[in-house]
């Protein structure tokens, strides 16, 4: 098989991934295979026309999500199985309708880019759930990250505007890159350093505005709390790679609370 692979990490939030699913079955263009991987969960996964789908199993790991490697987990069965182009999508992504029709196309066109697409951030779905053939109306990308219009390509873009919940690039080009570093356990900083690969290998990273995709909505913090061993241990691994800490926003907001302390040139709990 050459085609297009839908390659979705989960950990719970099984409405949210029958939603994607939903959401990926009324697109322009249909995903030639999914890949759902699992992480210590094995949730329902219905299947989509026309799409053969493969369900992986990772075990959990005590420091937190297997995040990377099971992103890499992922992508290596989609090759495996014969896709040439990969779209990435986090579990709470729902597909626009051209989606994957604009992903796939400009990594036909451009194989060699690292490609993301701008993402709008739900309000809660109502009782019924999001109307996902009217999810276009409510269209309004992400303000931090590039928005180009539908139909227009950005190239060139910044490393660290790269986001994982929602890219594609072509199968060679995740070779060259060399996947997510397993070393990143739990949230935050995996994402940042494979951009960072990228650059390094000579991968140009851009944004294509007919790929749109909806973020669905789930409680969270701000700034993530919940997450700080794994920001703090995750920045710290960066730091070693490339020389500076990521997620500093983060940091930041964490001192303010009185929870994080400035640790020489890094930074540690209070």
């Amino acid at each position: 098989m050459t085609g297009t692979a839908v390659v979705t990490i989960a950990h719970g939030r099984h409405e949210h991934l029958a939603r994607q699913r939903a959401s990926l079955a009324l697109g322009d263009r249909l995903p030639d295979l999914t890949v759902v991987v699992a992480m210590d969960d094995d949730p329902p996964v219905a299947d989509l026309p026309g799409a053969p789908t493969r369900v992986l199993h990772l075990p959990p790991d005590p420091r937190g999500l297997p995040l990377a490697r099971a992103r890499n987990a992922g992508v290596a069965e989609a090759v495996r199985l014969g896709a040439d182009a990969l779209v990435l999508l986090d579990v709470d992504l729902l597909a626009g309708p051209g989606l994957l029709a604009a992903y796939a196309d400009v990594v036909a066109r451009e194989p060699d880019g690292l490609w993301s697409g701008p993402v709008t951030y739900l309000p809660p779905a109502p009782p019924a759930g999001y109307d996902l053939e009217t999810l276009e109306r409510l269209d309004d990308p992400h303000p931090a990250r590039p928005a180009p219009a539908p139909g227009e390509v950005v190239h060139d873009a910044s490393p660290d505007l790269f986001w994982s919940l929602s890219f594609a690039t072509s199968a060679a080009t995740w070779e060259r890159i060399g996947g997510f570093c397993e070393d990143y356990v739990g949230y935050g900083g995996e994402d940042t350093d494979f951009a960072r690969l990228a650059v390094a290998r000579g991968v140009p990273l851009g944004w294509v505005g007919s790929a749109r995709g909806f973020h669905q909505h789930h409680p969270t913090q701000h700034p993530p709390r919940q997450h700080l061993d794994d920001v703090l241990r995750n920045g710290a691994l960066f730091h070693q790679r490339w020389g500076w800490w990521p997620m500093t926003g983060w940091l930041e907001a964490f001192e303010a609370e009185g929870l994080v302390v400035r640790a020489g040139d890094g930074w540690a709990r209070a």
